[in-house]
């Protein structure tokens, strides 16, 4: 009796850079063993992803709209059993820990030579991480670093006075010290004072550097 053919290995392409999907799932289309699906789109990688139930995604991370972390995440909620290598131009630590945290099981560069894909990707199938245990613990370790960074500033930003947020604002809306100091009847030197008691506050050395922080937690908006 003739045995039955093992079931192809179910590839997701997710890239939105179209040629770049198109390289790649012509490399893998070519093999043996392979069935290939594409989507431009986090959320489009979502519906493939139900429809299709691929065993490996590779996924950009660099998408608009719902990004490649949040796209991991809803992927992996469609089957915890699929798995999902990042496919990225970016060599950032962070992203990769974010990457890591939301499921994914290794990194690959968009270098990477397409004559190495099937090999990996067949490598993914099987089980193997492409992320040593290693380097997962020092990717999680910057995470947990940058988060507890993240809630310090939030602290800092949070302990603001009403009026150095006012002052923040006018300086943000392209503003001068002098229009300040006159609009809010205050003299040149208490404004500066102020401006001071703000970078200090916010553990800063310059007035761009307390605006893109007061700006990221939400307590200015950016100027008109």
């Amino acid at each position: 009796m003739a045995t039955k053919p093992p079931a192809p290995i179910r590839i997701l392409v997710v890239d939105d850079h179209r040629t770049f999907a198109e390289a790649l799932a012509m490399a893998l289309e070519t093999q043996p063993g392979f069935s290939v699906a594409a989507a431009e789109t986090g959320p489009r990688a979502v519906e493939v992803a139900a429809e299709f139930r691929p065993n490996v995604v590779l996924m950009d991370m660099q998408m608009p709209g719902m990004g490649g972390v949040e796209a991991i995440r809803r992927v992996r909620e469609v089957d915890r059993e699929i798995r999902v290598v990042v496919v990225s131009a970016f060599d950032e630590e962070i992203l990769q820990a974010q990457a890591i945290e939301a499921g994914a099981v290794g990194f690959l560069t968009k270098q990477t030579a397409l004559a190495d894909l099937p090999g990996l990707v067949r490598r993914v199938h099987a089980g193997e991480a492409l992320v040593d245990r290693q380097e997962y613990v020092c990717l999680l370790r910057v995470l947990r670093r940058r988060r507890h960074q993240e809630a310090t500033e939030r602290q800092r930003a949070n302990r603001l006075t009403p009026r150095q947020i006012e002052i923040l604002q006018l300086m943000a809306d392209g503003v001068d010290g002098k229009e300040i100091a006159r609009r809010l009847e205050m003299s040149p030197l208490t404004l500066r004072t102020h401006v001071q008691n703000i970078l200090t506050r916010l553990a800063v050395h310059r007035k761009d550097e307390a605006l893109v922080v007061a700006i990221r937690h939400g307590k200015i908006s950016a100027g008109s």
